[in-house]
């Protein structure tokens, strides 16, 4: 069983950045696609970043493309950061860390692939 524990949350004014943080208790070949989703009231949980940890490929929701930056602790794999710049109102939401087991060499955005998930930190973002 992998714990994961986000970290970094916070208000912020529109145009501001925050960097968030995930840390996961252990690495393994069940944890090589790792992911952040984010939910807003009323709205369905949805992927904005991942990575697959094999071979560091990236890959980004449309909204967030340019503004934010997924990346994994190089020394310690069982890191992973989300850093946002430029934020905007609509970024708010309820930010989740996830981890799961790559398909076909890769990742995708498919919450039932994810068996790990944190328990989330808040991100505000006012007008």
């Amino acid at each position: 069983q992998v714990q994961l524990v986000e970290s970094g949350g916070g208000s912020v004014q529109a145009g501001g950045s925050l960097r968030l943080s995930c840390a996961a208790s252990a690495y393994t070949y069940s944890t090589n696609c790792m992911a952040w989703f984010r939910q807003a009231p009323g709205k369905e949980r949805e992927g904005v970043a991942r990575i697959y940890t094999g071979g560091g490929v990236t890959y980004y929701a449309d909204s967030v493309k340019d503004r934010f930056t997924i990346s994994q602790d190089i020394n310690a794999k069982n890191t992973l950061y989300l850093e946002m710049n430029s934020l905007k109102p609509e970024d708010t939401g309820m930010y989740y860390c996830a981890a799961g087991p790559s398909r076909g060499g890769g990742c995708d955005f498919a919450r039932w692939t994810y068996l790990y998930w944190g328990q989330g930190t808040q991100v505000t973002v006012s007008s």
